[in-house]
């Protein structure tokens, strides 16, 4: 029993002495200066990765415009996207509460191309892109949407909804210093035999060349990018009917058939209107 408890003692002994050993000074196995040298070096060595790090990040950061991304080929070609905010319209065209929401949507994305508000605006010349060498914020040329006519919410608030003929805005995303050679247009079909009749506003579903080049959100905060309005006119052999949409961009050098992106220079959605 002795035995057993002197070794009980000892090791008892040896773990103070571990921890703290006041014969020798030491703390956990290391003299004050010896702990007081390893926080020395992992103070040096951690402040010199820190501090290159931090260099490393300034020098990339001189590299970069405040305005432009450095690298922009995945991004070459734009997408196209559709108002109301919806890739399937679905809705009865004598209850106002089911196409309510698309009406509002449109509604609301057009606030800013009120022609109160465009009135500020440049009214550029027609055709030709609008380059803007000189520093600083850049200006904003004109689209009003009064030029999309019946599909502007401005004599007709319902956007043509209400008579089952309903207005859907084509827009084509923005890409910083794009100029779309030739001459864009939208152009829109109906993934039937026989094709469906629609207007476009402004004519031919054009998108002028003035609206480029864009120059990014903090150089062109105002910017407003030009639309394209279908007025989808379905007859009462299209009611019930579920209809596929294809819209593509045309008339350019911008793609609009890569089969890995279905949005790229094109979009495509649905409709069904019911009596």
């Amino acid at each position: 029993m002795a035995n057993k408890e002197e070794k009980a003692d000892e090791k008892q002994s040896s773990w103070k002495d571990f921890i703290y050993n006041p014969r020798t000074g030491e703390f956990i196995g290391r003299t004050a200066s010896s702990w007081a040298l390893i926080f020395l070096f992992y103070l040096v060595f951690y402040g010199f990765l820190a501090g290159m790090f931090s260099l490393t990040m300034w020098v990339m950061l001189q590299t970069l415009d405040d305005h432009t991304p450095r690298y922009r080929d995945r991004v070459a070609n734009p997408g196209l996207m559709i108002r109301p905010k919806s890739l399937e319209i679905k809705y009865n065209r004598s209850s106002f509460p089911e196409y309510k929401r698309y009406v509002q949507h449109l509604e609301s994305f057009l606030h800013l191309y009120n022609d109160t508000l465009q009135d500020a605006n440049v009214a550029c010349p027609e055709g030709i892109y609008y380059d803007q060498e000189e520093d600083g914020e850049k200006k904003v040329c004109q689209f009003k949407r009064s030029v999309l006519r019946q599909c502007s919410g401005l004599a007709d608030t319902n956007f043509g909804y209400s008579e089952g003929q309903p207005c859907v805005l084509v827009k084509m995303n923005r890409v910083i210093g794009l100029k779309p050679r030739g001459d864009p247009h939208i152009s829109c079909t109906a993934k039937r035999e026989n094709p469906l009749q629609m207007q476009y506003f402004p004519a031919e579903g054009k998108l002028d060349k003035s609206y480029f080049p864009y120059y990014g959100k903090k150089l062109h905060a105002n910017y407003v990018q030009p639309v394209v309005a279908v007025k989808l006119l379905l007859t009462e052999e299209d009611y019930n009917t579920e209809l596929a949409i294809e819209c593509k961009v045309e008339g350019s050098d911008l793609l609009n058939s890569d089969d890995r992106d279905k949005f790229l220079g094109r979009v495509v959605f649905r409709v069904k209107v019911s009596k």
